[in-house]
């Protein structure tokens, strides 16, 4: 597909980045060469700049270093060209602790699970907890993800600025098993955290007139449970844990976001 669009940007996390998704772009970051800003940009003629980090955080865009596998990445906006013409925008999560504390939960719920390995769960991980966000604290998310908005906008004049949503990882068909090892309450925090994510996406882009790609709302069929996820779940053997990225978007999600993100392009 050839568009008018010659240079894309990609701000954000882990739900951008891809890891664990083969081929690898940039290890250090987390970063697959097969994530949904590559798949746009490929889609679309354009030339990438990839600037995702797993991990990151909006003040790790806005203004704060990164560190992480022993490399140092400078705040991701410092990286942005003026002359991209499309930015897309996908962080905020772990500034609620959306996906930690959903791994440490599930790692807590396996160990749980085996008589051989409940003491073990008790030394470890004696309590993880899913957040409860304050009004304040997701104001302040909020606030941050617009000023990420207006900081590319500041750097790309003229350029259209996506918010592009998490993908959905605990919906409405969740139910406990392996590949999401929590009890019922734990199932129904972590929707309530990841309703809060897309609510927050929401807000950012009415406050800020960025342009905005539900794909909470679009994935909301393909939840872990579902026929046909979009997600990865824990692996069956924690031993595998270093191949697959637990709770993060799957190469097939990724290309979901991607064909989200071409349709949106053309409205």
């Amino acid at each position: 597909m050839s568009s008018h669009f010659r240079h894309l940007a990609a701000l954000g996390s882990s739900f951008a980045a891809g890891p664990g998704i083969e081929p690898i772009a940039n290890r250090a970051a987390g970063r697959s060469a097969r994530n949904y800003p590559h798949l746009v940009a490929r889609r679309l003629g354009a030339e990438l700049t990839d600037l995702t980090v797993s991990g990151a955080t909006t003040e790790n865009v806005l203004d704060a270093p990164q560190r992480r596998m022993r490399r140092e990445f400078p705040p991701q906006l410092e990286g942005v060209p003026s002359d991209a013409d499309l930015v897309t925008i996908t962080v905020g999560g772990n500034d609620l602790d959306y996906i930690g504390s959903m791994f440490m939960l599930g790692i807590a719920g396996r160990l749980s699970s085996s008589p051989w390995t409940r003491p073990l769960r008790a030394v470890l991980l004696p309590g993880p907890d899913v957040p409860n966000p304050t009004a304040e604290t997701i104001e302040r998310a909020t606030a941050r993800l617009c000023q990420v908005v207006e900081a590319a906008r500041g750097r790309t004049p003229g350029a259209r600025i996506l918010l592009v949503d998490y993908l959905k990882v605990i919906g409405p068909g969740t139910r406990p098993s392996r590949a999401a090892p929590f009890d019922e309450a734990g199932i129904d925090a972590l929707r309530r955290l990841g309703e809060t994510v897309s609510q927050i996406f929401g807000a950012a882009a009415s406050r800020s007139g960025a342009e905005l790609v539900r794909m909470g709302e679009l994935s909301r069929g393909h939840a872990l449970g579902s026929a046909d996820p979009w997600v990865s779940g824990l692996p069956d053997r924690l031993r595998h844990l270093g191949k697959v990225a637990p709770f993060h978007p799957t190469a097939e999600g990724m290309r979901s976001v991607a064909d989200a993100v071409v349709e949106h392009l053309k409205t």
